[in-house]
């Protein structure tokens, strides 16, 4: 469901941008990580016991020192279906990044990210935008020998396309480089040294009470201390960060507004991801189907209905500028 969900909000919602065009190739990596985790359930074998047996491959035997491994041998439906549940895990988190990727430009991204943020802020989004760009010019480079006749498939077409792509991603590299350098990216403020000290006791000392409150939370003997504590540590790095963007003097050419559908998005994600994790705390099996015995998973009613809240910025109509 979460999967759809996202597909759904990234169909009605993505912009016609390179960032946008590389979900479908996080899909298809999320396709080949489920594939290649059956794959090694069944090659490999499984530590889950099983009693129905789909079929007996020809097992390999191994040296004493290799205890544990097996090649081959009976492959069991308990087997296969952990190892769908434990790819799906991964798929879901690969196609989520993908989504948020294609919704969230990295150029927006930035503009929202506090001024103490914005030196790793601008790291994150030029290694977030390799991705796209990178998937947009192998596109760009195979339409363009499919019109001269010439493969654009196989390890052959894999060669020819791949040296022009690295050429590409190097001059846009020098590009960006050159761009960052005129605009002057890294300059700061002068900034009193009083304020930089309390800069630092603040986020460091906020951080250090999110830890600790999060600590308190997941254990049986903090539950007194471990909210007041977690809040507290979030105060205190949000005043810290706020600090710290004194050093980082930023001005704004186009005002970015966020609509209500960009709020619905972000909301909606928030909101499925809390309450996902509330329902992990609290029921834990419901979201973890076993397989031994080998039954159909039970579909738990809040935690699906968590989910269908990813769905209602769909239903927000379009705006135009």
């Amino acid at each position: 469901m979460l999967i759809a969900a996202s597909a759904y909000v990234v169909a009605t919602h993505r912009s016609p941008t390179p960032a946008a065009r590389s979900y479908t190739a996080f899909v298809k990596l999320a396709l080949a990580v489920l594939l290649v985790r059956v794959l090694f359930a069944v090659a490999l074998g499984s530590p889950i016991p099983g009693t129905h047996t789909l079929l007996t491959l020809p097992e390999v035997p191994l040296p004493h020192w290799a205890q544990g491994i097996r090649l081959g041998g009976r492959v069991t439906a308990e087997a296969v279906v952990f190892a769908v549940y434990d790819g799906l895990k991964l798929a879901a988190l690969l196609i989520c990044v993908g989504a948020a990727n294609a919704l969230a430009g990295p150029a927006r991204l930035l503009k929202s990210l506090p001024g103490a943020l914005y030196e790793t802020g601008v790291a994150v989004v030029v290694a977030l935008t390799f991705a796209p760009h990178l998937v947009a010019d192998v596109q760009r480079l195979r339409a363009a020998r499919r019109l001269r006749g010439r493969p654009d498939r196989g390890l052959r077409g894999l060669l020819q396309v791949g040296l022009p792509v690295l050429e590409s991603a190097l001059e846009r590299s020098v590009a960006l480089a050159a761009a960052m350098e005129s605009r002057g990216y890294g300059r700061t403020a002068e900034v009193p040294a009083r304020v930089r000290r309390t800069t630092s006791v603040l986020t460091l000392g906020g951080l250090l009470g999110v830890c600790a409150g999060t600590y308190g939370l997941l254990t049986a003997e903090g539950g007194a201390y471990g909210l007041p504590l977690l809040l507290a540590g979030v105060v205190a790095a949000l005043a810290g960060l706020r600090l710290g963007g004194r050093r980082s003097p930023r001005t704004r050419y186009r005002p970015d507004p966020w609509g209500p559908r960009a709020w619905l998005v972000t909301g909606s994600g928030a909101a499925v991801a809390a309450l996902l994790t509330l329902a992990s705390v609290r029921d834990p099996l419901a979201l973890h189907p076993g397989v031994v015995p080998l039954v159909a998973p039970a579909l738990p009613l809040w935690p699906a209905s968590a989910v269908l809240l990813a769905l209602l910025p769909a239903f927000v109509p379009k705006e135009h500028p």
